[in-house]
C-alpha cells in the first residue's frame, strides 16, 4: 500500500506493519501515484513548473524513468494493465493527456482535454482508457499495433461517454469493470451516484449511495467499493449493482488514537459522531484486505474474508492495521 505527504511517498508493508519511503528529489509535491499491476513499479505525477511523470523501482525505491511533457501539473496516472504504457493527464490549464512508452520516453499518443478531469481507469484488456471529472466521461481508444509502428506522437482517438440526464454531473472517480464486468465502466458522483457505462459508452444504470458526498470506487471481480463522506463505505456487487453491505466505520473525529490499546476503544456508539471521509482505497484480492485512507490521515486494513457472513450486519470486520499517529497492530 502507498499513500503520499507532499514531496515524500510512503510504502507500508501491511503484514508486517513496516514503512519505506521514497522521496522526490525534485522536491516538487506529488499530485498522483499508482502502482504497475506487478507491483515491481510506481509511477507518481506532481505540480509545479515543468512537472514530471516519474517511475520509480519498488524494490530499490529509486527513479527509473523521468517523463516531461506537461507544464503545470499533472492531474492523475496509471498504468495499462501490461505495463507497457502509462497515462497521465494533466491539469485543467494543461490540458494535455498523454499516453506514454515509458521505457523508451516517448509520448506515442495525446490528445487535449478541455475539462477538469480527477480520475483515469484503464480498460483489463488495454484496448482504452477512461478519464472522469467535471461533466466529463470520456473514452481514449489506444491502436497499439499503430502506435508502436509510428516513431511520431499519434492523435489519441477520444469518444464522450453518453451521459444522458446526469450529464451536468461532477464525477469524482472511474474504474473498469473486471472479469465478466470488463466490458461496462464504473463511475461515481460527488452528489452519491454509482453509475455504470455499458460497451456502447451509454450511462445505463445507476442507483443512490446515501451519502452526502462520494469520493472514491475501486472494482474488483466480486465487489465494487464506494468511498464517501462520514467515514462511510459501501460495498456493491458488480453484476447487477446490488447492495452488499456497509463497512464499520473508523474512529471518529476528536479521538486521540495514539492513546488506544484495544481495538473495541475505537469505535463510537454516539448517535452524534462525525467520522473522517474515505478519500482513498485499496484492494488486496488473494488476502481479501481493503485498505481505507481517510482525511484525517489514518490507514484501515480490513479483513473482509467473512464479507458474506456479515453481509447487512454492523458486527465488526478484523482490523489487520490502524496506522496514523497509532503505529501498533490491532486484532
Amino acid at each position: 500500500f502507498f499513500f503520499s505527504f507532499r514531496c515524500v511517498v510512503v510504502l507500508l508493508n501491511p503484514r508486517k506493519n513496516k514503512q519505506h519511503h521514497i522521496l522526490n528529489s525534485s522536491r516538487k509535491t506529488i499530485t498522483a501515484l499508482a502502482f504497475s499491476p506487478d507491483g515491481k513499479f510506481l509511477v507518481t505525477g506532481e505540480s509545479g513548473h515543468m512537472p514530471a511523470v516519474r517511475v520509480w523501482d519498488v524494490a530499490e525505491r529509486t527513479q527509473v524513468a523521468e517523463l516531461q511533457e506537461h507544464k503545470y501539473g499533472v492531474a492523475c496516472v496509471a498504468f495499462s494493465p501490461s505495463s507497457k504504457y502509462i497515462v497521465s493527464v494533466g491539469y485543467q490549464h494543461d490540458m494535455i493527456v498523454n499516453v506514454w512508452s515509458w521505457k523508451k520516453n516517448v509520448v506515442v499518443a495525446a490528445n487535449k482535454v478541455s475539462s477538469k478531469v480527477t480520475a483515469v481507469s484503464f480498460s483489463e484488456d488495454s484496448s482504452y482508457f477512461v478519464t472522469a471529472g467535471n461533466r466529463h466521461v470520456k473514452f481514449w481508444y489506444l491502436d497499439e499495433a499503430k502506435s508502436s509502428k509510428v516513431n511520431s506522437t499519434i492523435p489519441l482517438l477520444g469518444r464522450s461517454g453518453l451521459l444522458g440526464e446526469l450529464r451536468n454531473n461532477f464525477f469524482t472517480d472511474v474504474a473498469c469493470g473486471k472479469g465478466k464486468k470488463a466490458s461496462s465502466t464504473f463511475c461515481i458522483t460527488s452528489s452519491g451516484l454509482l453509475c455504470e457505462f455499458n460497451d456502447r459508452r451509454l450511462l445505463d444504470k445507476w442507483v443512490e449511495l446515501r451519502t452526502t458526498i462520494a469520493s472514491c470506487i475501486l472494482v474488483s471481480q466480486d465487489y465494487i467499493f464506494c468511498g464517501c463522506a462520514d467515514g462511510t463505505v459501501r460495498i456493491f456487487n458488480p453484476s447487477n449493482l446490488h447492495f452488499l453491505s456497509t463497512m464499520p466505520k473508523p474512529h471518529c473525529l476528536g479521538v486521540d488514537i495514539a492513546t488506544i490499546t484495544e481495538a473495541s476503544r475505537l469505535f463510537s456508539g454516539a448517535t452524534d459522531a462525525k467520522y473522517p471521509d474515505t478519500v482513498g482505497m485499496t484492494f488486496d484480492p488473494t488476502n481479501q484486505w481493503l485498505s481505507c485512507v481517510y482525511n484525517d490521515h489514518s490507514l484501515y486494513v480490513w479483513d473482509i474474508k467473512d464479507l458474506k457472513k456479515v453481509e447487512k450486519s454492523t458486527q465488526p470486520y478484523t482490523i489487520l492495521l490502524v496506522c496514523g499517529a497509532l503505529r501498533r497492530t490491532l486484532r
